[in-house]
């Protein structure tokens, strides 16, 4: 139990940046568990999608290649290892850790504009996107 405890505070604090949230009612605190627990996945889930702009490995059948026997550690394919010494992509963008590409993806804002005079109907304004952004919303399948 003391493991889940940990891995919890450490995903609150470090990945999430969550505040404590103290909750008194059963269905609150369930329905906090489960939104934590939502998000943890999700978060999970992403350095994989995310990898070909990370310093991860994203060429794992290559670098399973390079393994000389089970029992020897992990190598790193070609492609990590050029990654990680010249901090670029294959497409020449820069390579993120996860928690500077979440850093640069917290920039992308949407802007409600309210234009003089009022009776000009609201509008939304988005945020143009890096090239860096564009790939990580491409790598995720998400559109704007």
């Amino acid at each position: 139990m003391s493991v889940v405890e940990r891995a919890f505070r450490s995903f609150k604090l470090v990945d999430l940046q969550v505040r404590p949230i103290y909750h008194r009612l059963a269905d609150r605190v369930r329905a906090h568990i489960f939104l934590c627990m939502l998000a943890y996945y999700v978060e999970w889930h992403m350095p994989g999608a995310l990898a070909p702009i990370l310093f991860d490995d994203d060429d794992q059948a290559n670098a399973a290649v390079a393994r000389t026997s089970i029992i020897a550690p992990a190598q790193r394919s070609a492609k990590a290892r050029h990654k990680a010494a010249h901090k670029l992509t294959s497409d020449g963008l820069p390579v993120h850790s996860f928690q500077s590409l979440l850093a640069d993806l917290a920039t992308v804002v949407k802007n409600t504009v309210q234009p003089q005079p009022f009776s000009v109907p609201t509008f939304d304004k988005i945020t143009q996107l890096t090239p860096v952004q564009q790939q990580a919303f491409d790598l995720l399948g998400l559109q704007l």
